[in-house]
C-alpha cells in the first residue's frame, strides 16, 4: 500500500482557494442544495443616457398631423414626432426646434416671426442633438412633389421630369443636392462648435419612392419613378456624407424604410392627399416616426 501523503496545512489550503477565486471567480452555494448563487454584490450600473436633447430639422422631424399638431408658431410640430418619442424613451429633457419647411439657412436665421434660429437652442450643456434637414433646400422636395406631377400629362409613359431637369447634359436636381451637402457639412460643424460635448445624430430621409411601385398616390409619369428614386437616394446620401465628414452619427432611415415607400402596401409616408387625422401630403405617418425614434435611441452611445 502506498504511503498516504500528509494533508497540507489548513491555512495553505484556504490561501490556495482564495487565489483561485481571484483568478477565475467563484460562486457560493446555497444552504439548501448547494446550487450556485450569484454574489450579493450588484454589478456596476450602466452609464446615464443623455439628459438634455435638442431636435433640429424640417417637417420630416416636426411631422405635421401626427397626430396632434401645434400650429401656434407655424412650425407644425407634432406630439407624436420622433424627437418627442425618443426623448420619452431616453427620459431626456427635450427642446424641439424642428419646423416645417425649414432650410439649412434657418438653422442660423429666424425662419418665421417669433421663431428663433434653431441653433440658438445649443450650448455646452447639451448631451444629444438630432438633425434632419436639406430636402427643402434647392426646391428638391417641391420639384419632386409639385413640378414632376404636373409634367406627367405631357408624356405619361415617358420621363418628362427627368428630361426637364436635364440642362446641357447635367441634372439640375442632382447638381443642387451637391450644394446642399456642402451647406449641411458647414452647418454640422457649427452644431459641434456650439454643443461640443453632444452626440450629434444626422437623421436621413426615408425611401419615399420605389421605382418598381407605381400608384395614384404618387402621380408621376411612368418613367419618372426611377428618376425620383434616384433623387430621393441622392438626397439622403448627401446627409450621410455630411455626417461622415463632421464626425457625426448617421441614422440610416433609408434602409429601415425599404418596402414602405408611398406606393407600398404599408407606406410610412403619405401620398398626394393630406389626411387630417394621420399626416400631411408627402409627409411621414406615425409608423415612420415611431421607427425613426427607435433608430435614434439605438444609435445612442
Amino acid at each position: 500500500m502506498d504511503r498516504q501523503q500528509p494533508a497540507p496545512p489548513l491555512g495553505r489550503t484556504v490561501w490556495l482557494v482564495a487565489l483561485l477565486c481571484v483568478l477565475s471567480g467563484c460562486a457560493t452555494s446555497s444552504a439548501e442544495g448547494g446550487s450556485p448563487r450569484a454574489s450579493s454584490q450588484e454589478p456596476a450600473g450602466a452609464p446615464p443616457g443623455p439628459q438634455t436633447y435638442v431636435a433640429l430639422g424640417d417637417s420630416f422631424a416636426s411631422a405635421p398631423l401626427v397626430p396632434v399638431t401645434d400650429v401656434a408658431n407655424g412650425c407644425f410640430r407634432s406630439t407624436g414626432n420622433y424627437p418627442t418619442l425618443a426623448a420619452a424613451e431616453l427620459k431626456a429633457e427635450l427642446d424641439d426646434r424642428s419646423c416645417g419647411a425649414a432650410r439649412i439657412r434657418d438653422l442660423s436665421a429666424s425662419q418665421l416671426p417669433g421663431v428663433p434660429p434653431q441653433l440658438e437652442a445649443l450650448g455646452p450643456d447639451v448631451d444629444l442633438v438630432t438633425i434632419g434637414i436639406g430636402g427643402n433646400d434647392e426646391e428638391t422636395f417641391a420639384r419632386l412633389t409639385r413640378r414632376c406631377p404636373v409634367l406627367r400629362a405631357s408624356d405619361p409613359d415617358g420621363a418628362p421630369c427627368r428630361d426637364a431637369m436635364n440642362r446641357n447634359g447635367r441634372d439640375v436636381m442632382l447638381t443642387a443636392i451637391g450644394r446642399t451637402q456642402t451647406r449641411l457639412t458647414a452647418a454640422l460643424r457649427g452644431v459641434h462648435r456650439r454643443a461640443p460635448d453632444a452626440q450629434v445624430l444626422v437623421v436621413g430621409y426615408p425611401q419615399i419612392i420605389d421605382a418598381g411601385n407605381v400608384c395614384d398616390r404618387l402621380p408621376l409619369a411612368r418613367g419618372d419613378y426611377a428618376y425620383a428614386e434616384t433623387v430621393n437616394l441622392a438626397l439622403t446620401e448627401a446627409l450621410r456624407v455630411a455626417a461622415q465628414k463632421t464626425g457625426s452619427t448617421y441614422v440610416d432611415v433609408w434602409s429601415a424604410s425599404e418596402g414602405h415607400d408611398i406606393c407600398s402596401d404599408e407606406p410610412w409616408v403619405n401620398g398626394s392627399v393630406t389626411d387630417q387625422k394621420r399626416a400631411s401630403a408627402y409627409h411621414p405617418f406615425a409608423e415612420e416616426q415611431a421607427a425613426v425614434a427607435n433608430l435614434v435611441t439605438a444609435a445612442i452611445r
